[in-house]
């Protein structure tokens, strides 16, 4: 078996050299604020800060794309409903349905927002190793059980895909084509359920062998971090920008 691949945490960027309890509380002071965000202006200056942390941080433009474009992928469908369904000056007119300026203006700094936060998260929280994430989170006192969570859905969701794959193979070799019928949708709903029964069996063997093993709900790790001040200047930095951020969305409310 292989092991989930973490293309972003390997490089030689500035941000991979800055300590990770660091990049979590800079990712935290950036993405939470411009997540209630109501200023379009506030939103665009969160959506450069991100991309610049991008370029810091050496991605893969290639990687950076693929995965701005899975999540608009989603967000478009945002743009097929919000601007029809809020009520303001009218932009478009299609048959009964009708599109409004407030409605394009809300969809618009949905999608700034969402992409603001994707590159931020990508370049600070995508830059940290898996198996310093959990221990960094810890430091910080992120409560055990949200970081065992982490690591133990890092370490078995690539088993759970391949047993996911393993059923699928066994259902086509039994002559399974999918269409739109409901012998489909009530095939693919057995799937699901055989792969949650088979997961929770997973879960309580490895739950066993680790309480065998002398486990008490505690992960002690032999990672070390250390404070530079380039760590602090960092963080001061971010914090500068969301303080920017935040006094340009004050600036629209008054």
């Amino acid at each position: 078996m292989t092991a989930i691949a973490a293309p972003f945490a390997e490089g030689r960027s500035l941000l991979h050299r800055l300590d990770p309890r660091f990049r979590l509380l800079a990712a935290a002071a950036l993405t939470l604020p411009a997540a209630v965000l109501h200023d379009l202006r506030a939103a665009l200056a969160a959506l450069a800060a991100g991309a610049l942390l991008v370029l810091l941080a050496r991605l893969s433009p290639v990687r950076v794309a693929g995965r701005v474009l899975a999540v608009n992928a989603f967000i478009l469908f945002l743009w097929l409903f919000i601007p029809f369904s809020l009520d303001g000056a009218p932009l478009l007119v299609l048959g009964p349905f009708t599109a409004t300026r407030e409605g394009v203006d809300l969809a618009l700094l949905l999608t700034v927002k969402s992409n603001a936060i994707l590159l931020t998260l990508m370049a600070l929280l995508g830059t940290i190793p898996v198996q310093d994430l959990g221990p960094a989170m810890q430091r910080l006192g992120v409560p055990g059980k949200l970081c065992h969570i982490l690591l133990f859905t890092y370490r078995y969701i690539f088993v759970i895909h391949q047993e996911y794959l393993t059923m699928r193979q066994a259902m086509q070799a039994r002559g399974f084509r999918p269409r739109t019928d409901r012998h489909t949708y009530r095939s693919y709903a057995w799937l699901l359920g055989m792969l949650l029964v088979r997961s929770w069996d997973r879960a309580e063997r490895v739950h066993g062998a680790m309480r065998c093993r002398g486990f008490q709900g505690r992960f002690y790790t032999l990672t070390s971090f250390a404070a530079a001040p380039g760590d602090y200047a960092f963080l001061a930095g971010s914090l500068i920008v969301t303080a920017a951020i935040i006094c340009l969305e004050i600036m629209r409310i008054s």
